[in-house]
């Protein structure tokens, strides 16, 4: 290894391709370990393809989610404490739901606000 301090004063290191690309690689795995800590842990669940593609394809993703849980849009908009009429709405876009009533909506789901974004 080999450091450069540049003109203002960064400190850069120099070393072997193979060393750079060793480091990619480890970090990679502690990546991967990571996510597989969190799937067994619970904090993290693995996606089926079909939901992926869905969601891809640009069905409404709260509905998606919805179908991906088993929920019955009753019993979303209950546990949310919204309408099942707004929660139609949101869902056939018609209406987009606020920002408290989306993050209400994903926390129904067990899913992240961003999730909820089309």
């Amino acid at each position: 290894m080999q450091t450069i301090t540049t003109p203002g004063g960064e400190t850069l290191v120099v070393l072997p391709i193979a060393e750079y690309e060793d480091l990619l690689d480890r970090a990679d795995i502690a990546q991967a370990d990571k996510v597989k800590a969190d799937i067994a842990a619970g904090r993290d669940e693995l996606v089926p393809a079909e939901v992926v593609n869905r969601l891809l394809a640009g069905e409404n993703a709260v509905k998606v989610w919805r179908s991906h849980r088993g929920m019955a849009a009753r019993e979303l908009a209950k546990k949310a404490g919204i309408s099942a009429p707004y929660l139609s709405e949101i869902e056939s876009g018609k209406k987009d739901g606020s920002l408290s009533t989306m993050k209400k909506i994903a926390e129904a789901l067990s899913v992240d606000l961003d999730d909820l974004a089309q």
